[in-house]
């Protein structure tokens, strides 16, 4: 591996969002949802939040698992937006676990000398760094969505903080 302290900690610092901090706050959100609301859709244009599980999924795995590790590129991303049902909460939640497993397995190996060399994902040029900048910022927007989507189905607050003193420190 390369001796290189900040790709490292770039690294690592990415696998402990993914792991550490958005996966937890999405389950709690997820899990907070009555069953009938996994699959609620506001409208037509909206995505529920069964399908932003499915595609978070997806997403992991297409540039993590797949872009950066170089493992066979599965997805079936128009699948993901499709779904309707048939599916419970548990079962999204273990493909997105799983998902995140094996992309932090990835990540685990994953040598600081590769976060520049060039990779092509969803036929965009990108690079190692950015396409994990990418998988963990766009896990973190749809986890925002999911505790939004839980909040409004749910009218109550999550619990991901407790306030002390003025100061919050995560619960997850």
């Amino acid at each position: 591996m390369t001796d290189d302290p900040v790709g490292r900690a770039f690294i690592d610092e990415s696998r402990a969002l993914l792991t550490s901090s958005h996966l937890p706050r999405l389950v709690g959100s997820v899990r907070s949802l009555p069953e009938r609301d996994l699959w609620w859709r506001p409208n037509e244009s909206s995505n529920s939040a069964g399908n932003l599980v499915l595609h978070l999924a997806g997403n992991v795995r297409q540039w993590v698992v797949s872009g950066i590790g170089g493992e066979p590129d599965v997805r079936r991303r128009d699948e993901e937006f499709a779904a309707e049902g048939g599916r419970s909460r548990e079962e999204v939640l273990g493909v997105l676990s799983a998902a995140v497993a094996d992309a932090d397995r990835v990540l685990a190996h994953l040598d600081p000398g590769r976060l520049l060399e060039p990779l092509v994902i969803q036929g965009t040029d990108t690079t190692v760094l950015r396409a994990l900048y990418h998988a963990v910022e766009h896990f973190g927007m749809h986890t925002g969505q999911l505790a939004y989507i839980a909040k409004l189905r749910t009218d109550r607050d999550l619990g991901f903080y407790e306030v002390e003193g003025g100061i919050a420190r995560p619960r997850w």
